[in-house]
């Protein structure tokens, strides 16, 4: 069987108990080099086979795998944070397929939640936002058409972009002219969870200054929306007022 784990956003704690298991009894990993925390390795077995993605191709991703591949075998495909997030999980399941070669998901905590986890921040607020819209600029890769920045920007909700640290200035642009005031919050979150985590509150017009002022090129979520400020509405769910299934009102 071969699995696709998710790491978890960074710190090594933060891998699921199954996707851990996993690790420890895998003979052969492939992990994403340039995302996955290294350390996360070290619980494998002595004679496992560990490959680092980050110099292969797709082929000989799978060629790995066919060559490795038994019965009795666990192969582990180590992706950073949640799989299904920009993971390029589907293409490598579409081979292991061809050559009949079952495979599983084990989910993780995605970067987004890390990001959130770390800034104290709800991205759900009554009143402010029910939606997160989680997506990225275009860039050498593009997104279709109906996913540009500027469209999705019309919904004002809380959004997580990925893969868009080198493009801050285009994204402002596209952020206020999509519908967002420019002095909306936002914040970068550089490695969450990693001990070189950084943390930097702006706003959407400062994005590109606050990511240059600290350094920070790659490996960032970009946070945007109200989310990030305090003013909001208090939820139904805990209302003293507000009877629900579990609970009824309580007289004012």
């Amino acid at each position: 069987m071969v699995y696709f784990i998710g790491a978890g956003p960074g710190a090594v704690d933060l891998i699921t108990v199954r996707g851990q298991e996993l690790l420890k009894k895998a003979d052969v990993v492939i992990y994403a080099g340039s995302l996955v925390n290294p350390e996360l390795l070290k619980c494998t077995k002595p004679e496992c086979k560990i490959y680092n993605s980050a110099s292969m191709t797709l082929d000989e991703i799978i060629d790995v795998f066919v060559r490795e591949y038994s019965p009795d075998k666990i192969l582990v495909r180590l992706h950073t944070g949640d799989p299904s997030i920009y993971g390029a999980i589907k293409e490598q399941m579409e081979l292991l397929d061809k050559h009949k070669i079952p495979y599983s998901v084990v989910p993780g905590v995605s970067s987004f939640c890390g990001a959130a986890a770390v800034l104290n921040a709800e991205y759900t607020l009554p009143g402010v936002s029910q939606t997160v819209i989680l997506s990225r600029m275009e860039g050498r890769t593009p997104v279709p058409p109906d996913e540009d920045i500027e469209k999705l920007a019309s919904h004002k909700a809380s959004m997580v972009l990925f893969l868009t640290t080198s493009m801050l200035e285009k994204l402002s642009e596209k952020l206020v002219k999509g519908g967002y005031k420019s002095d909306t919050p936002a914040a970068i979150v550089y490695k969450a969870t990693w001990p070189e985590q950084k943390i930097v509150r702006t706003t959407i017009a400062e994005l590109h200054k606050s990511a240059k002022e600290n350094n920070i090129t790659k490996t960032a979520l970009i946070l945007v929306g109200d989310f990030l400020s305090c003013e909001h509405e208090l939820s139904k769910l805990y209302d003293a007022s507000f009877t629900h299934e579990f609970r009824k009102a309580k007289e004012q």
